[in-house]
């Protein structure tokens, strides 16, 4: 399975990336909404990680352009915010499959929140995360 991330903060996104591939994961990370609307047009992952404050275009744009875009609409999305949930029903109506807080993501402990995320959108369990 393939797992794009789409975060402008290289130390978190080098944190989530290794903590992917650790867990069985294909990575590709990149830097800017719109590099990563292009890439995932390029790619297709299976799932979409991406960061609601970014350079060059904002995350909700990218959600509402990758939900917009027939190749890229079925594409499972999660949201990555330093913002407190509030703005969860509001993204999800945009086209999220999920959630998660920053703050939450605990990649000391293996990532268990994002690799779970990541299994109920897709619907896969990795065997090399079993």
């Amino acid at each position: 399975m393939v797992v794009l991330v789409i975060e402008d903060s290289r130390f978190l996104r080098a944190s989530m990336e290794k903590v992917l591939a650790k867990a069985g994961y294909k990575v590709v990370g990149v830097a800017d909404g719109q590099e990563g609307l292009r890439l995932a047009q390029e790619v297709h992952p299976d799932v979409i990680l991406l960061d609601m404050m970014l350079p060059v275009l904002e995350g909700t744009g990218v959600l509402r352009q990758l939900k917009k875009t027939p190749v890229t609409q079925p594409i499972p999305v999660i949201v990555l915010s330093g913002l407190s949930q509030k703005n969860e029903s509001k993204l999800k109506t945009a086209g999220a499959a999920a959630y998660l807080e920053k703050s939450k993501i605990n990649l000391e402990d293996d990532g268990k929140a994002l690799i779970q995320a990541v299994e109920e959108v897709t619907g896969h369990s990795n065997t090399a995360h079993a």
